[in-house]
């Protein structure tokens, strides 16, 4: 497989505050990468140091081997890199065709990918006139992933998508997140915390401390892993 993304020796953080602590990684086109760890280990630094929102104080970044490492967010989203940040951060007054309608405007698309992923999300064609701001958090949450995908992203960024989200809207988000990995052409980062869901749809698990990824889990490795994690937590929450 060709390389989607590599990442060398990357730092970043907020004014003064370091937080990534010198990330090295590589994805490959097609594959779907996990990324866990503790609350406040870097992981949405990550996230939003690679979609651009924040600075990269040091290191580099290589989208489909071209340097973005300088590059704005919009300009990376115009190369094919899409986000979905963790709270969704739709347009509230916006309806939900219009919601999909700015993800694909602002790609360069046309109306008629608007029209495509309706089709692939059936939850959201009966309801394109409403309000995105009165949808449920499950819905709000599809309509993120599915106006990311107006972009039509090549590498997607996806940040803690099951937060606050019913089970049977979770089932629905897995299951359209598979058919993408099934039907390829996607690449996909998922930042989670739900490890039936993380081992679910990934190839590979990275696990994030203190701004560094310290290990590299298979997904049929998860239950030994979930064991020593809750361990660990139990462990921190007494000391």
């Amino acid at each position: 497989m060709s390389e989607m993304l590599r990442v060398e020796s990357l730092r970043s953080g907020y004014g003064r505050i370091p937080i990534l602590q010198g990330i090295e990684l590589s994805v490959a086109a097609g594959e779907f990468v996990g990324l866990f760890g503790h609350n406040g280990m870097g992981k949405t630094t990550l996230m939003r140091t690679l979609a651009g929102q924040l600075r990269a104080t040091a290191g580099s970044i290589y989208f489909r081997k071209a340097d973005i490492t300088a590059a704005p967010a919009h300009e990376r989203a115009r190369q094919g890199l899409g986000y979905i940040p963790q709270g969704r951060e739709i347009f509230p007054r916006l309806s939900v065709e219009e919601n999909l309608w700015m993800g694909a405007r602002m790609a360069g698309k046309s109306w008629q990918k608007v029209e495509e992923v309706l089709e692939t999300f059936p939850r959201l064609a009966p309801i394109r006139s409403r309000q995105a701001g009165v949808l449920s958090g499950g819905e709000q949450q599809i309509l993120a992933i599915a106006r990311c995908l107006c972009g039509e992203p090549s590498l997607v960024l996806l940040d803690e998508p099951t937060e606050g989200i019913q089970p049977s809207i979770i089932d629905e988000i897995a299951d359209h997140l598979l058919q993408l990995k099934r039907a390829g052409g996607l690449t996909m980062i998922l930042v989670e915390q739900s490890f039936d869901f993380i081992s679910q749809l990934s190839d590979r698990i990275l696990v994030i401390q203190k701004g560094i990824l310290v290990r590299e889990i298979k997904p049929s490795e998860i239950a030994e892993f979930e064991r020593e994690f809750i361990g660990e937590t139990v462990g921190a929450t007494s000391a």
